[in-house]
């Protein structure tokens, strides 16, 4: 397997960011979220969206991160200072996702190490993270790296659909 390349998005990565967002979803997701959501999701779309975020990031966005294979974007990483009302000394990983056919080679493990330690470096000792309930793989993958659940829950309603999310946290000073 050749190596992997950790570096900040560009704007002209929004298509193959938008990408792995739909497959990432449309994998993960299936079984949770409504088949026809999961299905009319729209890389086009996506891409859109990812030419603003990365060209006029958040306030709070620290970073925005690809993972690089064979000069192919296999994952993505956002992240910044909390945006949830309880969580503003905190970092937070707003999404994090890896290509269906990148599971399990290394690519998630490298953005979220990027992430948390540039989360630390921005001053933040504790970073939080928002899973949908039912995803197994993401928190037996979170729970691996040291993000254990600290109880809290939120409900995200969207056009067609209710997120049901729980939240991770680690202490990045320790």
């Amino acid at each position: 397997m050749s190596p992997l390349l950790v570096r900040e998005a560009r704007v002209e990565d929004a298509e193959a960011v938008a990408g792995v967002h739909v497959r990432s979803w449309q994998v993960a997701y299936r079984g949770l979220i409504e088949q026809s959501v999961l299905d009319g999701l729209s890389i086009a779309e996506r891409a859109e969206g990812w030419r603003r975020i990365v060209a006029d990031p958040l306030p709070t966005a620290l970073g925005i991160l690809v993972a690089v294979r064979d000069e192919h974007i296999v994952g993505w990483t956002s992240f910044g200072s909390g945006r949830d009302p309880d969580g503003l000394a905190d970092g937070e990983v707003y999404g994090i996702y890896a290509d269906p056919s990148a599971w399990s080679t290394g690519a998630g493990h490298a953005l979220l190490v990027a992430a948390e330690r540039t989360i630390a470096e921005a001053g933040h000792d504790r970073a939080y993270l928002w899973v949908l309930d039912g995803n197994d793989r993401a928190d037996a993958f979170y729970a691996r790296h040291g993000w254990e659940e600290d109880g809290a829950i939120k409900i995200e309603e969207r056009p067609q659909l209710t997120l049901r999310e729980h939240r991770r946290v680690k202490l990045l000073s320790a």
